[in-house]
């Protein structure tokens, strides 16, 4: 059995689990970002991850998310780091050695992200650097393939555009009051190859039981999909706490080869009280 976990796809939910509304903005620099009402500097949070092949699971490793609010090129900025770490007895299995970083200003507006990605033998970087001339959002676009090659482009928008990463820290301080079952929101969201065609379709709320902590949360659910080569598939369905936290709690992953699943382990830092959780 070679590569049989797509880690894009693990790496992906993280980014985009908690995304509860749409949103139409011009592409100026502040109005990129949105007001921080959902973190603070110093949270982490961890997950386990799983995967489930011939009817067995096995636990493959783990993922934390650090947040900090720090400095780039001289000036604050939201830092935010999505680690992995693949169970070494499992690694010719499936190898999880990712590394995400994201530098957003105060107003969570995108300045810069990298993405290092290791998949079975093969390791790749992503890069993007944001700027925002006359009223547009302006990438610049690297990228170093698994065979070592290097590539470089331009992209400019009208509109904002969000990674993986940036996305997370913004959608994390939306609401989903007024949502109703069945509504979808759309996501624009590159990397350094593309601009990914992808939404999300809000699922309504559920209670869920943390297996290895019995906590149990009242949450939002959404199912994350995306179209490739004209068809329509439901990547992810994921539950977040419906709370301001706004943090994500488990996270179902249909997969090529079979199906995985994180469950959030440890949280620390966080900054309001988790009303969500059941007592």
């Amino acid at each position: 059995m070679r590569k049989i976990v797509n880690y894009r796809m693990i790496l992906m939910t993280l980014s985009f689990v908690i995304c509860q509304l749409s949103f139409s903005v011009s592409a100026h620099a502040q109005q990129c970002g949105i007001e921080n009402t959902a973190f603070s500097s110093g949270e982490r949070l961890t997950y386990d991850l799983h995967f489930n092949w011939k009817f067995v699971w096995f636990k493959v490793g783990q993922a934390t998310m650090n947040t900090d609010l720090t400095t780039f090129e001289g000036k604050k900025a939201w830092r935010s780091s999505l680690v992995t770490g693949g169970n070494k007895k499992l690694d010719k299995f499936f190898t999880m050695r990712d590394t995400l970083l994201s530098y957003c200003d105060e107003n969570l507006s995108p300045l810069y992200f990298r993405k290092g990605a290791r998949e079975g033998k093969r390791y790749y970087v992503d890069e993007l650097w944001y700027t925002y001339p006359n009223n547009t959002c302006k990438l610049r676009m690297h990228r170093i393939d698994a065979d070592g090659e290097e590539h470089w482009k331009n992209a400019h928008y009208k509109n904002c555009i969000y990674d993986m990463m940036s996305i997370f820290l913004r959608a994390r301080n939306f609401t989903a009051d007024g949502m109703k079952k069945g509504d979808i929101i759309s996501l624009p969201i590159s990397d350094a190859k593309r601009l990914s065609n992808s939404w999300l379709q809000f699922r309504g709320r559920e209670t869920f039981k943390v297996e290895d902590t019995k906590e149990k949360f009242n949450c939002l659910v959404f199912s994350f999909f995306e179209r490739e080569n004209g068809k329509n598939r439901e990547l992810i369905r994921f539950y977040v706490t419906d709370d301001k936290n706004h943090i994500p709690v488990r996270l179902d992953l249909n997969l090529n080869f079979g199906s995985a699943k994180a469950f959030l382990k440890n949280y620390k830092g966080v900054r309001s009280e988790m009303t969500s959780k059941i007592k």
